[in-house]
């Protein structure tokens, strides 16, 4: 059995991660576990650099704090500023315990004007849902994605596509043979 560490105790993350595993290798078992890891940056990323750079330092900060794991993975949503709307998305960073590196990147939506205005002003995204859509510690759930889509997307289905496609390298090992541990 092979034992996967998410760099979250987000049950969504975690849960996104296994669905992905099983998917692409449907004959290996998985133990899938979250531990808390930071991603040191800040509590709203934002930016393309600052969103991957967050979802790297997770992997390394779980491998820290879990070093007996095949892989590490670590989740990291944010936002970026595209023509004064926010545009939402994630970065998955998915590190093998021989230290080959996947990413993968989620598809993008923007933000209601009524979230972006308290984004703008220092919410975190998650509170910012909260006040707009009246519901509490949303981002727990479904999130932004979730709400504006009625549910059609879940913050699952959403990451699951960048999980796997992060999976992509140790799918196909005799084409990634050049890759390292830096990401």
């Amino acid at each position: 059995m092979k034992r996967v560490v998410v760099a979250s105790t987000n049950p969504v993350k975690i849960n996104t991660t296994r669905r992905a595993f099983e998917r692409m290798f449907p004959d290996e078992e998985f133990e899938v576990f979250g531990v808390s890891a930071s991603s040191d940056v800040s509590d709203q990323p934002m930016g393309e650099k600052e969103i991957l750079l967050g979802a790297t330092n997770r992997v390394k900060n779980a491998r820290k704090v879990e070093v007996d794991a095949d892989y590490w993975v670590g989740i990291e949503g944010g936002l970026e500023d595209f023509d004064n709307n926010l545009l939402s998305y994630a970065w998955i960073v998915v590190e093998s315990k021989e230290g080959v590196v996947g990413k993968g990147r989620t598809s993008s939506f923007f933000q209601p004007y009524k979230v972006a205005e308290l984004v703008k002003r220092g919410k975190e995204l998650g509170d910012a849902d909260d006040i707009v859509f009246g519901l509490t510690n949303s981002k727990q759930g479904n999130g932004s994605v979730g709400i504006l889509t009625g549910d059609v997307l879940t913050r699952t289905t959403y990451y699951e596509p960048a999980v796997i496609l992060a999976l992509i390298p140790f799918k196909n090992p005799e084409l990634f043979n050049v890759c390292s541990n830096s990401a």
